[in-house]
């Protein structure tokens, strides 16, 4: 049975990562319910599951990697979100960690914020009366806007935030073409994800060691391998449906998602306790 549980894992990783719904939140459900993981173990296992989704990555954009050999644009880019979403999100993630052990935490409400910021951000760009100038990509994009992306990508540290979301609908502001944010987002979750991983293992090693022992070794080589493969799948799809789609379209839509979830989340997620830790 837990073969079939760490598939459903997997599943769950490898759709919502890409998606605007914080895959954190959907592993802590799910790790929670199929295997009755604490929060704050929760919490930490779901930045482990991320190397199968690591893994679709740079499976699918391995050209791009193979890029940075000649495209320094491209490698101050990753340089410099990676720095700044190390700077916010490793103190964050200690901190959350914290909460989680010791505090209750409803992880449905910052999923309900970031659900409202999509929404807003597609009425804006919609209905603005001065059309917004779009971006071909890095070409045009400044210093001020690899730290603002940075700045996103480390909020999501906390529960609940996502973090396709947060970049996405940054560079989204900022004018750069829908095809393009997505790419350049997933291509910043790269290096950000192994960083995460490393966090993980370092400030909540006891945690991590706690979801194997329950989760089993095999159960989750099962879920990485499940959640990549179904990652390539997901990665494809969404950078053609923002080829073809509207940008406002686009943030109604992932804007929406998060909102729903959020709101189920926020009424019937449990909440960590002191009991947890």
């Amino acid at each position: 049975m837990n073969e079939l549980y760490a598939i459903l894992l997997g599943l769950v990783q490898g759709i919502s990562e890409w998606l605007p719904i914080s895959s954190k939140t959907q592993i802590l459900f799910a790790s929670t319910l199929l295997f009755s993981l604490p929060l704050a173990v929760a919490y930490a296992f779901g930045l482990f599951m991320e190397i199968g989704s690591v893994g679709s990555a740079v499976v699918y954009f391995r050209r791009d990697i193979h890029s940075l050999f000649h495209d320094r644009r491209l490698v101050v880019y990753l340089l410099v979100v990676t720095v700044v979403t190390g700077l916010v999100g490793a103190p964050l993630y200690y901190l959350t960690d914290k909460v989680l052990s010791t505090s209750p935490y409803n992880i449905g409400i910052p999923m309900v914020l970031l659900g409202l910021v999509l929404i807003g951000t597609g009425f804006y760009i919609r209905y603005s009366r001065t059309k917004l100038r779009l971006v071909v990509g890095l070409e045009e994009m400044k210093l001020k806007n690899y730290i603002a992306i940075g700045l996103a990508q480390g909020i999501a540290a906390l529960p609940g935030v996502s973090r396709s979301g947060m970049t996405v609908s940054t560079m989204l502001l900022m004018g750069v073409k829908p095809e393009q944010a997505f790419r350049l987002s997933y291509l910043a979750y790269i290096p950000a994800s192994l960083g995460a991983f490393f966090v993980a293992l370092i400030l909540s090693r006891s945690q991590v060691d706690t979801a194997i022992q329950v989760v089993e070794p095999t159960g989750i080589l099962i879920a990485i391998a499940t959640s990549a493969v179904i990652g390539i799948v997901v990665i494809s799809y969404l950078l053609k449906f923002a080829k073809t789609s509207r940008i406002y379209i686009i943030d109604f839509v992932l804007g929406a998602i998060a909102l729903i979830l959020g709101i189920i989340a926020a009424l019937y997620a449990p909440s960590s306790s002191p009991a947890l830790s």
